[in-house]
């Protein structure tokens, strides 16, 4: 049975406008049971989306313990733990497995390019630090390096090592991914929402979709479409994520995602400096685009 499957939100980490650009608890809750309500099944806390690299480890921690909390069980919770050192890796994926995580996401260290073994050797480590289920996170456009297939089939031969997540947007990439860990008890996920549908395709088993922060419902169900075998369903779903992507495209992650959630009324404040706020003229395209999907704003 899949570990990683269906449709998984990277929650936005909510900030208030303070000297500090605090975390949000109150707008965190809400968040999280907006998702739930959209029957997601899964939320993983600190991704891109969730802005991991510019909190620090204590902020994540203390936030991804309290999401657990508010969940209570009702989805499974991922959290966020890869870093650029294989010990801090290691000592976050202790303390969010000692928090309750149900599994977690480790993206491959960045900034410096590490050869293929210096990389099998950090996962390896990570993964074989904690017992619970451990996804490898590829996206090569924000670490500049790819994941080699080569390191998903060494890596998942490791019994707790269950996923894989692409967000690189090539199939081609994604598919070897699938080949890779062939016959071993490891999940593809795919990263980017304008693949959703191809990545089903070819046998993801979910998707980790940031747009679902704010259209959930529409992702959910064009995962149920994909499943059910209903093509021209999931095609209108697929073609309906467009218009929040383009919003997405408008500015720095998670900048306008935030934004628009914000004016759809979940005060998930501001993105963290050195993002700043939207640019003059968004937030009219962010209303046009709510109207679109019928959500309500301020």
């Amino acid at each position: 049975m899949a570990t990683f499957k269906g449709v998984i939100v990277p929650m936005v980490t909510p900030f208030n406008r303070d000297a500090n650009q605090s975390i949000n608890y109150d707008a965190g809750e809400q968040l999280v049971e907006k998702l739930i309500a959209g029957g997601v099944s899964g939320i993983f806390t600190f991704g891109s989306n969730g802005e991991f690299h510019v909190c620090s480890a204590d902020e994540r921690i203390d936030f991804s313990k309290f999401v657990i909390e508010k969940v209570a069980g009702r989805v499974p919770v991922y959290v966020g733990t890869g870093a650029c050192s294989t010990r801090d890796a290691v000592e976050m994926s202790k303390r969010a497995e000692a928090i309750g995580a149900d599994a977690l996401s480790v993206i491959n260290p960045y900034f410096m390019g590490i050869n293929e073994d210096q990389m099998k050797g950090y996962f390896s480590t990570v993964a074989q630090s904690v017992k619970i289920p451990v996804m490898l996170y590829n996206i090569p456009k924000s670490t500049g390096m790819n994941i080699p297939a080569s390191v998903v089939a060494e890596v998942s031969q490791i019994d707790n090592v269950r996923g894989v997540k692409d967000s690189s947007g090539n199939m081609d990439n994604l598919k070897g991914y699938i080949e890779a860990s062939a016959g071993k008890n490891v999940d593809v996920i795919v990263g980017s929402d304008g693949k959703i549908s191809a990545a089903h395709a070819l046998g993801a088993s979910g998707a980790i979709a940031g747009t679902g922060n704010l259209i959930t419902e529409v992702v959910v169900d064009l995962w149920k479409a994909l499943d059910a075998g209903d093509a021209a369903e999931a095609e209108r779903l697929q073609a309906e994520i467009e218009p929040i992507r383009d919003i997405l495209h408008m500015g720095s992650t998670p900048q306008t995602l935030k934004r628009s959630l914000e004016l759809a009324g979940i005060p998930v404040g501001p993105a963290r400096f050195p993002v700043t706020e939207v640019a003059d003229g968004v937030d009219e395209k962010i209303v046009a685009m709510l109207d679109h999907y019928g959500i309500a704003h301020e």
